[in-house]
C-alpha cells in the first residue's frame, strides 16, 4: 500500500513541535527534547524553531522552548467568533446566582470538551484551565454537550472512554453512563459528581448554537465536593440552564405558545 506524502512537511513538523510544547505543561523543552519528540533531525527542530520563534509561536526560556504569545492570541481569536463566548462574561457577571462562582464554556473537539472562557467568580479558584481537555463522559459540560446528540453517534464514544476512569468515582461501566445521561436530558443539566477532579463537581448545561455551522458548546459551574448538597446542585442547575437561554441567539428562539 502506498503511503500517503505529506504536501507540507515542514509545516506538519512545526505543528508537532508546538504539540511538544503544549504537552509539556509550561516546561521549557531543548532542541535535542524537541527533535526527540517530534522524531526529526536537531538540525531540522533549529530551523523550524527559529521560523516559529520570529513569528512569536514559541520564545526561549533559558536553554528551552516555550510557546509563545501569538499562541494565546490566536486562542482568544478562536473563542471570540462565537457570539455565546463574547457574550458570556457579561452574562455571567450579571447573573445573581453564577457571579460568585467559578464558570466555563467548553465546546466539542473529537472525543473531549476544549475549555474556552472561564469566569472566576468570588468564591473559589477551581475550576479546569483554559485549553484544557477532558473526556466528554466524565466532565459536566461534556455529559451537557453529549445531551441533544443521537444515542448512536455517542455509543462508540462512552465504550472506548468508560474503558480509562478519572478518579474513584468515574464510572466503571457503560451502563452507568447511559443512566447519568438519560438524567441529564430529564433534568435539563448534567452532573459531574468528581469523575473528573477528586472533591470537585460540575453541573453543566448544553448551548445551543448560535448559528449553523457552530459546534456543540456548553456552559458548567465548579464547586467543591462538600458544598454540592441536592440543593445547591438543582439550584445551579436552574440557574446554568437560565444562562444558557440568555445566550441563545434571540432570533433562533422558538415562539412561545399560547393556548
Amino acid at each position: 500500500m502506498n503511503e500517503i506524502r505529506d504536501p507540507s512537511p515542514a509545516v506538519g513538523r512545526a505543528m508537532r513541535i508546538l504539540e511538544a510544547l503544549e504537552a509539556s505543561g509550561g516546561a521549557p523543552q531543548s532542541l535535542s527534547d524537541i527533535a526527540r519528540t517530534v522524531g526529526i533531525a536537531k538540525s531540522s527542530a533549529s530551523n523550524i524553531c527559529a521560523a516559529l520563534e520570529r513569528e512569536r509561536m514559541i520564545h526561549r526560556a533559558g536553554s528551552g522552548y516555550r510557546l509563545g504569545m501569538r499562541t494565546a492570541e490566536l486562542g482568544g481569536a478562536f473563542a471570540a467568533q462565537f457570539n455565546q463566548v463574547r457574550e458570556f462574561f457579561e452574562v455571567v457577571e450579571e447573573h445573581p446566582v453564577l457571579a460568585r462562582h467559578v464558570v466555563q464554556i467548553a465546546t466539542l473537539d473529537a472525543s473531549d470538551a476544549l475549555y474556552l472562557a472561564r469566569h472566576e467568580g468570588r468564591r473559589h479558584r477551581l475550576g479546569t484551565p483554559l485549553g484544557s481537555r477532558l473526556p466528554l463522559i466524565y466532565c459536566a459540560v461534556g455529559s451537557a454537550m453529549l445531551m441533544p446528540m443521537p444515542d448512536p453517534e455517542i455509543a462508540p464514544l462512552v465504550e472506548e472512554q468508560v474503558k480509562a476512569p478519572r478518579t474513584a468515582r468515574s464510572a466503571r461501566s457503560p451502563e452507568v453512563v447511559w443512566d447519568r445521561l438519560r438524567a441529564a436530558r430529564r433534568a435539563g443539566y448534567a452532573v459531574d459528581p468528581g469523575e473528573s477532579f477528586e472533591g470537585i463537581h460540575g453541573i453543566a448545561a448544553p448551548l445551543p448554537p448560535w448559528q449553523p455551522g457552530d459546534p456543540h458548546m456548553a456552559i458548567g459551574v465548579a464547586l467543591p465536593a462538600d458544598e454540592a448538597d441536592e440543593a445547591t446542585v438543582a439550584a445551579l442547575g436552574d440557574a446554568v440552564i437560565d444562562a444558557a437561554q440568555r445566550l441563545t441567539n434571540p432570533l433562533a428562539r422558538r415562539p412561545e405558545t399560547r393556548a
